[in-house]
């Protein structure tokens, strides 16, 4: 017999979830067949697969130690390959989560302001990323057991460009994953960025269009008309201070697709500073001259959360600033 305890981080998600992450081996018809049985309880009773766990339930298995390890494979092959990480841990311990970053924490989620260079997530199997000091930092202040990722894994909820700074929102529970995500899905969470662009922007406008994503270049392009693999997207720009060369811009991101706001500015012929993707390369070059610029000006800056949230009521109606870093706020004194 194995039994689990329920932990608040895990609360809230079906039993049957629950148990699949437990034993990935297994089939969904094999765990409701022992819940039927009673080889699956909860707190000693039997457990239906849509039950809604609660912190401090106890999840016991009545299987054979064989049976248990064979659907539980995955489990342990990550507990060994967690044991196995001491270069990264050393890694992450001097390159990891800088706690004057943090701008909010709660028993749901964290909200971090991720600097320029810095992956939200991996893009190859060697890159350490946000996501990796983000697991860390839980590790490390004892929020995060090793058996505790089988069954919940924390997980960064947006994603910024590597060069791009500002807000990720990271996921420490449950609930608070499901949420975050639940509202970057529905839009009903506001983001906004800072971003200086070339020329002279003085309207406040909103743009439409399609954005359709090319794999090989991993660059996309911006179109007024819908077509095959192209996705919709949204943007809403204010100016905050303009120049005759330069334009500070409050965007607000409605739809959030690759590399929207950076591609939208450039449809429209005002291309972020220091973009080597989308920008103008001269310009571009000289800032890098004399400023060291060598990354695009674009900051995620403001989110603000819904009014009257269900739950996680304790944000309802936020909003929470990341300082924009230093080398925006020299080149905004340029303006």
């Amino acid at each position: 017999m194995r039994e689990f305890i329920i932990t608040d981080a895990q609360a809230g998600q079906k039993a049957i979830k629950y148990c699949q992450k437990v034993l990935p081996q297994s089939q969904p018809s094999f765990l409701h067949k022992m819940m039927r049985k009673k080889n699956i309880t909860r707190n000693g009773k039997k457990v239906e697969g849509n039950d809604v766990l609660c912190a401090g339930d106890r999840i016991r298995f009545y299987f054979s130690d064989e049976t248990f390890d064979k659907f539980a494979a995955s489990h342990e092959k990550m507990k060994m390959s967690s044991n196995a990480n001491a270069q990264d841990r050393i890694k992450f311990a001097s390159h990891g989560l800088s706690k004057d970053r943090i701008l909010y924490e709660d028993d749901d989620i964290l909200l971090y302001n991720k600097p320029a260079g810095m992956l939200s997530q991996k893009a190859e199997q060697r890159d350490v990323s946000l996501n990796e000091y983000f697991l860390q930092y839980l590790s490390d202040t004892g929020q995060l057991e090793t058996d505790g990722l089988a069954v919940l894994k924390p997980s960064i909820c947006n994603r910024l460009d590597r060069n791009t700074s500002g807000i990720v929102i990271c996921g420490k529970s449950y609930q608070g994953l499901s949420v975050m995500n639940g509202l970057l899905k529905d839009r009903s969470l506001r983001k906004y960025y800072q971003c200086i662009v070339v020329g002279d922007l003085k309207q406040h406008i909103l743009i439409k269009g399609y954005l359709k994503k090319d794999e090989t270049t991993n660059k996309v392009q911006i179109t007024d008309r819908p077509g095959p693999g192209a996705s919709y997207i949204e943007t809403e720009i204010a100016p905050l201070r303009t120049g005759a060369q330069f334009s500070l811009l409050e965007i607000h991101l409605i739809t959030g697709k690759t590399h929207q706001i950076r591609a939208h500015l450039a449809y429209l012929g005002h291309p972020i500073v220091g973009d080597y993707k989308y920008g103008d390369k001269v310009i571009n070059e000289r800032l890098k001259k004399n400023f060291g610029l060598s990354h695009q000006l674009l900051h995620a800056y403001r989110i603000v959360f819904p009014d009257q949230m269900e739950t996680l009521m304790q944000l309802s109606g936020k909003e929470f600033r990341a300082p924009v870093p230093d080398l925006f706020e020299q080149l905004k004194a340029h303006l």
